[in-house]
């Protein structure tokens, strides 16, 4: 409890949980605050922004503020979704190699080592160039492209908490392996892990924007603001809004969960 009254402590962190929840209210909201179907021909095509369409029409004639309210559902749901796999996956690897050491070990962090040779971009092509772009191929690719970073994180705190008393008197107890490392050392490593997942976050948020934009993200035409951006890019000069408010927008969630994740550091700090 004292940890989240420190965390709203912190300015930055307080204005970036003002964001996220302005966005999941969008999100969650979408139905009612959308004015148009997203996908439905509403208007002439390009027209600029009026009363009826504050953010104007695009190629084919859509209301964008409305496919950008319905957007907002892609990226709170995926981005979280992918971090949370990434996040579940990098822990485990890592509790089982820090903990574990030798050819365990070895085995594991070669793998990350691989993994990580390749830019994240091109591993996220690679598997939906493979499987097919759809919504649970993104959140896959995403949260592949995560894995092996958290892991070498969490090996590293696991490296330093298992030779701590309290984890020598669970072995003298008799407690299992897996006890051990959820019982005993996982919460107490906790803290970075969550810090780093803010982080992630974000980072989910601008693999998931890349990927629309590359053509690679949702198939067409459910609303992506990766993909608004790739379909505004043409009229970029004579209809700038089409590109700036997806962009404005997806810019706003990741800096946001920056100043979240500064604010959990700063609570971490004051403990």
């Amino acid at each position: 409890m004292r940890s989240k009254i420190l965390i709203f402590r912190s300015k930055s962190a307080t204005f970036g949980a003002a964001i996220l929840l302005f966005w999941i209210f969008v999100a969650l909201a979408a139905p009612i605050l959308s004015p148009y179907a997203p996908n439905k021909t509403v208007a002439s095509r390009l027209e600029p922004p009026s009363k009826e369409h504050w953010l104007g029409t695009d190629y084919l004639g859509r209301d964008v503020m409305s496919r950008l309210i319905w957007g907002t559902r892609t990226v709170m749901t995926l981005a979280p979704l992918a971090t949370f796999l990434g996040v579940l996956g990098g822990i485990s690897l890592g509790l089982i190699s820090g903990y574990s050491g030798g050819m365990v070990d070895m085995f594991i962090m070669r793998s990350c080592d691989i993994l990580l040779s390749f830019p994240s971009l091109l591993i996220y092509i690679l598997i939906i160039s493979t499987l097919g772009p759809s919504a649970l191929i993104m959140v896959v690719s995403v949260a592949v492209g995560a894995i092996p970073r958290v892991t070498r994180i969490t090996r590293s705190l696991v490296l330093k908490e298992r030779s701590q008393d309290y984890v020598s008197a669970a072995r003298l107890r008799g407690e299992r392996r897996w006890y051990i490392l959820v019982r005993e050392i996982l919460p107490n490593v906790s803290g970075p892990i969550i810090t780093d997942a803010c982080i992630r976050v974000g980072y989910a948020v601008i693999a998931i924007g890349s990927l629309g934009f590359l053509g690679l993200g949702l198939p067409p035409p459910t609303p992506d603001w990766g993909g608004m951006i790739n379909e505004g890019r043409t009229w970029i000069f004579h209809m700038p809004w089409m590109v700036v408010a997806p962009a404005i927008a997806l810019s706003s969630v990741v800096v946001a969960l920056n100043m979240l994740s500064d604010g959990l550091k700063e609570a971490a700090q004051q403990r």
